[in-house]
């Protein structure tokens, strides 16, 4: 068996640590494209923060909701991980989200809790503020849960 390969199978089951989330973090296509940026986790716990830029606005001058929900996603998904075992999947299948107050400078933080997990489900709640202490948004999210596979012992 290749080294690779054995860390790998050694791994599934484990809880996912920081240090590898956060490595994990940095090659995400979103994060990296937005700008967001890993400021606390924890089991069932996520804290991202996003520098507003230019690039985040929409034509009257305000970060895009879009942005703003990716945000509330990805602190979502990851509070969701830090969770399930090593090797498990999850994948957003609902999202209401609730635009409170525009914002046009500054810092949003992203800080997701999950509410409950079952076996194949999980929910989570997650609020953005700004750098002002301003609830600018409320996310509500269902995540679908994909347990990792354990090898049978032979």
């Amino acid at each position: 068996m290749m080294r690779d390969e054995m860390k790998r199978k050694a791994s599934v089951g484990k809880p996912l640590t920081l240090v590898a989330l956060g490595r994990r973090f940095h090659f995400s296509n979103t994060a990296r494209q937005f700008g967001f940026r890993l400021e606390s986790a924890e089991q069932g716990r996520a804290t991202l923060r996003m520098k507003v830029q230019p690039r985040h606005m929409q034509i009257h001058g305000v970060v895009h909701g879009g942005v703003l929900a990716s945000l509330a996603d990805t602190a979502g998904g990851l509070a969701v991980y830090l969770a399930l075992p090593r090797g498990s999947r999850a994948a957003t299948v609902e999202m209401k989200m609730n635009f409170l107050e525009p914002v046009q400078r500054g810092t949003v933080f992203a800080e997701a809790r999950i509410l409950r997990q079952g076996k194949y489900l999980a929910v989570v709640e997650c609020d953005l503020t700004d750098d002002g202490g301003r609830m600018v948004g409320k996310a509500l999210m269902t995540f679908s849960i994909g347990l990792a596979r354990q090898k049978k012992r032979r």
